[in-house]
């Protein structure tokens, strides 16, 4: 069974001020102008508007500053706005972070998941007919591999984080939905995301800043952990394309084809940094540092996105030389808003601009 057309209805986009969910939001306002496209974020500390510039003045866009750990709030704007469609990105995120404050995790990715899931079967009812909850999830639900093997839609689930184990729930509960409420879904299960508007907490923006002021490299343990790197503006794409043409209660891996050592990720970076600054070849490698290893550090992820390749005729438009090299080249052209976000003052442009 195919997810239904929704080029003319609402569509809620949960965490649309965050990285992947911006470019998700823009790429929706754009494509479906007789939508509305409802932003709901709370404006934590990676949630930022100035993401959203160009198109938040749109008509078929609103912007709801709400929690979806606030079960009445969500469930009253449910009720408001009549949405017919949920992406649901809120989520927190960052492994380091899930570590030190497990609780926050299991807060908003599991509750937070739940009030929503509630809120689309009491509003939706018994009229599930051209309705849908689309899940977006990590490929971190499923552990770790060895030097061989690929993640598939089959994979059994092994969280090895907080932040995965919360993530793996919020799956098992969208599923749960699904089976005991006939609440019509979809999943996706993505590898690690780079791109602009990156929050610079995360590898690829972090080092890009330090880079520029000749910060050292942190890189964890011996540098060898392995990720599948996949573009954003090709992730916000294959969002688009499951939303459109997914089948209802299945999962589709996205992932970009692109699996690199973190040494070696890092070595590019520094190499591609040195030629746009016009330095020295090497003077920037000679910032890199290891540090002690992180717990529960999984080895390898590496996605097979042939499902979705298959199906539904995505592939990656980049690869990751071609990627990097453009996420570089923005970082470099948006030297103020990393000031913003690295200072705080992008905290105020909703102030500035929405009250």
């Amino acid at each position: 069974m195919k997810t239904p057309d929704f080029k003319s209805k609402n569509i809620l986009i949960t965490g649309g001020a965050g990285f992947i969910g911006s470019h998700v939001v823009r790429k929706f306002v754009n494509d479906y102008p007789d939508a509305q496209i409802y932003n709901l974020d709370a404006l934590t500390y990676a949630g930022n508007l100035e993401n959203l510039k160009g198109i938040d003045q749109k008509e078929n866009y609103t912007f709801l500053k709400a929690d979806i750990n606030n079960a009445e709030e969500i469930n009253k704007l449910f009720k408001k706005f009549e949405f017919d469609a949920v992406i649901h990105l809120a989520a927190e995120s960052h492994v380091d972070r899930s570590i030190s404050d497990p609780l926050a995790f299991a807060k908003t990715n599991i509750i937070g998941t739940l009030n929503l899931l509630e809120a689309a079967k009491n509003q939706w009812k018994n009229k599930l007919e051209g309705k849908l909850f689309y899940h977006i999830s990590t490929d971190e639900v499923y552990g770790s591999l060895g030097n061989d093997g690929l993640f598939t839609e089959k994979t059994s689930y092994d969280p090895n984080s907080p932040y995965s184990a919360s993530k793996a729930s919020s799956d098992h509960f969208v599923r749960a939905y699904g089976e005991t409420y006939n609440l019509p879904y979809v999943i996706s299960n993505c590898s690690n995301n780079y791109g602009p508007n990156q929050f610079p907490e995360k590898l690829i923006p972090l080092f890009i800043n330090n880079v520029i002021n000749k910060k050292n490299l942190p890189v964890y343990g011996d540098g060898n952990y392995t990720r599948d790197w996949l573009y954003v503006i090709d992730h916000a794409a294959a969002i688009q394309l499951i939303f459109q043409k997914g089948k209802l209660g299945e999962t589709y891996n996205i992932g970009g084809f692109n699996e690199w050592k973190n040494i070696d990720l890092v070595k590019l970076l520094c190499q591609q940094m040195d030629e746009k600054l016009g330095r020295e070849k090497g003077e920037s490698e000679q910032l890199i540092t290891f540090v002690k290893d992180r717990p529960g550090h999984d080895l390898r992820y590496a996605i097979d996105a042939s499902k979705i390749n298959n199906e539904l005729g995505w592939k990656p438009s980049v690869t990751f030389e071609e990627g990097l090299s453009k996420t570089i080249d923005w970082y470099l052209e948006n030297k103020e808003w990393m000031k913003n976000v690295t200072s705080g003052a992008y905290q105020q442009y909703y102030e500035k601009q929405y009250k």
